[in-house]
């Protein structure tokens, strides 16, 4: 059961215009529920403003989705009659469109964030949920609205990028079965593996050897870290987004239960990711800085040192006997 389902209905069919934002720096969940949305009711005569915060910049990687369809945050009405949010568990993860989202005149929040304590005026939460896609596709066949390859290829990068290709302990037989209507929709699995998981840019290769040169095991918490700094970037001549993958080939290292990349943004900024094997809740950790996500993967952002962020992660490590 989904709550506030038919009411969600009622205002989407209703409204004539929607306003749409995900989380600050998408991810494929974000952007895909949120463009897949975008899609279906552009297909129901509906004029849609599908947008994010600042930085309003996104990987190529996702460029294969109808990222068209974007309009820059200011472009967003300022007070619009229906907004719909997709995957942000707070209302600060909006960005500049925090705003627009507490002036709406029906605010419904679509997420699967099990911190997410509801800051919609309709809140459609499913912490079960694999990804938001999953949420998307029972609102969309709540509408009646069909789901084509266009809508459907964007579904299916929520569904792959959040269970890390199906190998998440959140996959369920209802994800797989929801992957399995994508497909026969038309989206393509081996075109959005290619694009989302087998193309960086060159200069990757060398941010990726100066992170993984810089390792760090610490086998008494079972923890592994590194650092990844402007200079690292401006050598490589990549964007910050494009670095996104790194966490994953830390958390690769068997004696780890916990992955940690911090990312040096400078004057005193740093950016974290977090990955847990399931033993330790990184959540909870991030929520520490006040940041977020679920129990085997979350974010934040915070002020201080990389040693002094790096000192805090720790006193939420307990250590490892075995």
């Amino acid at each position: 059961m989904i709550p506030d389902l038919d009411e969600a209905v009622t205002a989407i069919a209703g409204a004539s215009r929607l306003a749409m934002a995900c989380h600050i720096g998408p991810d494929g969940d974000a952007i895909g529920s949120m463009l897949a949305m975008a899609v279906a009711a552009v297909e129901n005569g509906k004029e849609v403003f599908p947008s994010f915060g600042h930085p309003f910049t996104l990987p190529g990687t996702f460029a294969f989705l109808p990222t068209d369809m974007l309009v820059a945050p200011d472009k967003v009405p300022a007070e619009p009659d229906v907004m719909v949010t997709f995957d942000a568990g707070s209302a600060d993860r909006l960005g500049d469109l925090r705003g627009p989202a507490e002036r709406a005149g029906t605010l419904i929040v679509i997420d699967h964030h099990k911190t997410n304590d509801g800051f919609g005026r309709l809140n459609l939460i499913v912490p079960d949920a694999a990804a938001t896609a999953e949420i998307v596709i029972d609102l969309l066949d709540a509408l009646g609205w069909r789901i084509g390859p266009v809508t459907a290829t964007a579904l299916h990068v929520g569904l792959v990028t959040d269970t890390g290709r199906f190998q998440y302990a959140n996959t369920a037989p209802k994800t797989l079965r929801a992957a399995a209507r994508m497909v026969e929709a038309g989206a393509r699995p081996e075109i959005i593996g290619r694009h989302v998981y087998e193309e960086t840019p060159f200069g990757y290769l060398h941010a990726a050897g100066a992170v993984l040169s810089r390792a760090v095991l610490e086998v008494d918490r079972r923890l592994v870290w590194s650092v990844l700094t402007i200079k690292d970037l401006n050598i490589s001549g990549i964007g910050l987004d494009d670095t996104d993958p790194l966490i994953d080939a830390l958390r690769t290292a068997q004696e780890s239960d916990v992955a940690v990349l911090l990312k040096d943004l400078g004057g005193g900024r740093i950016k974290g990711s977090m990955r847990s094997r399931g033993r330790v809740d990184v959540g909870a950790i991030a929520e520490v800085f006040g940041g977020g996500g679920h129990h085997n993967a979350a974010g934040f952002t915070a002020s201080g040192s990389v040693d002094a962020v790096m000192a805090t992660i720790r006193e939420h490590l307990e250590p490892f006997d075995g």
